[in-house]
This record gives C-alpha cells, structure tokens and sequence, in this order.
C-alpha cells in the first residue's frame, strides 16, 4: 500500500512539474510580446551607479500561484 501510495505522489509531482516547466517556457516566449515590462508594484532603487529591483508583484504572484499549486496536490 505504501508502494501505490508512494507511486501517485511522484506521478503527481512529475505532472506538476511538467505543467510548470510547460507555464514557465511560454510565459518565457510571451515576455517580449507583453504590453508592459515590470508589473504594478515593481520598484527599481537607483543609487549612484547602483540599480536594486525590488519585484514585489511578480513575488505576491508567483506566491499565490505556489500556493495554490501545494493546495491541490494536498488535496
């Protein structure tokens, strides 16, 4: 029984993987088509010669977005 078990959750990791990999590949192609470069909330400090970008959206995003993939699984 721990076998089977153990068998679903890697299938199930592996599926999510892909579909992962599969979001991220095209959201990686569409980048330069977007309308906009950085995202509402997005903040670029500028000191001397020194730039810090700070993503706060793309962090909220790509946290709701784990978040909601670890929901599922554990479902």
């Amino acid at each position: 029984m721990i076998v089977s078990l153990r068998r679903r959750l890697v299938a199930r990791l592996l599926i999510i993987s892909g579909i992962v990999l599969i979001i991220v590949g095209l959201a990686w192609e569409a980048r330069g088509r977007l309308p906009w470069q950085r995202l509402p909330g997005d903040l670029i400090l500028r000191v001397g010669d020194i730039r810090i970008h700070v993503l706060w959206a793309v962090s909220l995003l790509l946290s709701v977005i784990f978040s909601l993939l670890l929901w599922i699984t554990r479902r």
